[in-house]
């Protein structure tokens, strides 16, 4: 397990970004019934959680997109991310939108950018991927080469792994679903036998909740 994985796990666990009710499920917007609620917005409250954040996505950018000419946040979870990212590295920041304005200039894609330009996509949180590949989409329909994704949290849904597959997109990611539940083991935070109720719903989330309930 990479440091900044389990780092990462820590700090969405510890400022409730992340929560994990096992016996009390979320409902999700699409109606899907959850154990785990993920607002990675809370860690810009944070600044040492920001902090961490922003340098663990100027780190990974470096080692694994060294020609990386541009980042592109996906609106709007990921827009400051990306902003303090860009910052930190010294890059050119544009961020996407889920679909064009329908006033004003019509953009989806806000900021200067040049066709061909190598950009990497930050986004905050990966579920089902549609909407993170929308942006990815969006960005190669206006001519730049995308060099791949990177998030904050990903639930490792396999309808997700196959899209990116699909779409010849690379995905890297700060943490994990699989080492959240490890971590949150490890510090207390649920207890061993919680571990295989979390397991199940990442395996069929869509019909988990009609199990358990």
């Amino acid at each position: 397990m990479q440091n900044f994985e389990k780092k990462t796990a820590e700090y969405l666990l510890q400022i409730n970004a992340i929560k994990l009710q096992p016996s009390n499920p979320f409902t999700w917007a699409s109606g899907w019934k959850s154990p785990i609620y993920c607002d990675n917005r809370k860690t810009l409250s944070f600044p040492e959680v920001r902090s961490f954040i922003c340098n663990s996505f100027a780190a990974m950018i470096k080692e694994r997109y060294p020609d990386a000419e541009l980042i592109a946040g996906v609106a709007t979870g990921a827009i400051a991310h990306g902003a303090l990212v860009a910052d930190r590295m010294g890059l050119p920041f544009i961020y996407v939108r889920s679909g064009a304005k329908e006033h004003g200039l019509g953009n989806q894609i806000e900021g200067f950018f040049k066709a061909g330009q190598k950009v990497v996509v930050i986004e905050d949180l990966i579920s089902t991927g549609g909407s993170s590949l929308n942006a990815v989409q969006a960005l190669k329909e206006a001519g730049c080469e995308v060099l791949g994704m990177t998030a904050i949290f990903t639930y490792e849904f396999k309808k997700a792994t196959d899209a990116f597959a699909a779409a010849d997109c690379r995905l890297d990611t700060l943490s994990n679903y699989s080492v959240l539940v490890e971590t949150a083991v490890s510090t207390g935070y649920i207890g061993q036998a919680e571990v295989e109720t979390l397991k199940r719903w990442r395996v069929d989330p869509a019909n988990w909740g009609v199990k358990v309930i």
